[in-house]
């Protein structure tokens, strides 16, 4: 039954999720998704897997929890290897699934293109490119990503933050930031942005460590630095996971009470789809369950 809506204490949340690969693994999703809307987040997001290739398991995780869990939902939505036409058919089957919210990429180059991003002949040039695209669809709430330590792929920080703000004045409503580890990667990114203009929401991204393996791996592909202190700290829990949960649960939990002390008040969680961490993180963070 979807959640009763109340006002509950604590920062403004939201969360993330991929899609279920299984019958198995998306029933158990969907009961992540229940759990976790309890908290009343702002809205939930469903990725989209590379080049598209979770289109339709995007959209059907969507709509389950749509139907179950009544919390606004956001559908990310790439533009990489897919015409125009495809892009915007997707973004129409959202807005009819009741799916009003876009976290708009341009998406990663395939393997084989060696990190070399080529539009499609009749596709979007990029991600502000695509927002323009959306903005004519439907009245859509849009998303942009932001990356405080700036993407890979990036000619400079300065590059990319100019970039960010051109997503934003194309009709992006705010930003969600890649994960980091500690609050000055945050503020400074967000006092550099403010420096050139930037006034629209930048939302922390923040990732729960589960496996911590697989936490170093994300980190390593996406740019983020993981401080030696943090390195040290993890170092031997994926062999006690109880251990290592309480140990997430507290550092994420310093992070946002850093970050909050600094005026942050909305948190992106990435969950990769458990809720364990993330429910313990949101009462850590003054988060009630509402009532069903």
């Amino acid at each position: 039954m979807p959640a009763q809506t109340r006002t509950v204490a604590g920062p403004e949340i939201s969360f993330e999720f991929f899609p279920a690969k299984t019958e198995k693994g998306a029933e158990s999703l969907l009961q992540t998704s229940r759990t976790l809307a309890g908290f009343g987040p702002r809205f939930m997001s469903v990725t989209y897997g590379a080049g598209g290739s979770t289109r339709d398991r995007t959209l059907s995780t969507l709509k389950d929890m749509v139907r179950e869990t009544g919390v606004p939902m956001a559908g990310h939505l790439t533009c990489v290897g897919a015409s125009k036409g495809e892009v915007e058919a997707v973004a129409r089957a959202y807005w009819d699934a009741g799916v009003k919210h876009i976290v708009a990429l341009r998406g990663d180059p395939p393997p084989e293109a060696n990190g070399v991003y080529t539009p499609h002949p009749q596709g979007y040039v990029g991600a502000v490119d695509l927002i323009e695209g959306l903005r004519k669809i439907a009245p859509f709430e849009i998303s942009v990503a932001a990356y405080p330590e700036a993407h890979p792929a990036a000619l400079s920080p300065e590059a990319d933050l100019a970039h960010l703000k051109a997503k934003l004045d194309a009709g992006g409503d705010r930003a969600i930031t890649q994960f980091f580890f500690e609050a000055s990667t945050f503020l400074r990114f967000r006092d550099r942005a403010a420096r050139i203009g930037i006034t629209k929401p930048i939302v922390p991204g923040i990732l729960p460590i589960g496996s911590v393996a697989q936490a170093w791996k994300f980190a390593d592909m996406c740019g983020a630095s993981v401080p030696a202190w943090m390195r040290d700290l993890f170092d031997g829990l994926d062999e006690r996971p109880q251990t290592r949960a309480l140990v997430a649960a507290t550092v994420a939990d310093r992070l946002c009470q850093e970050l909050r002390a600094e005026g942050v008040e909305h948190f992106h969680f990435y969950t990769l789809n458990h809720a364990d961490t993330s429910y313990a993180l949101c009462r850590l963070q003054g988060r009630n369950m509402q009532s069903s």
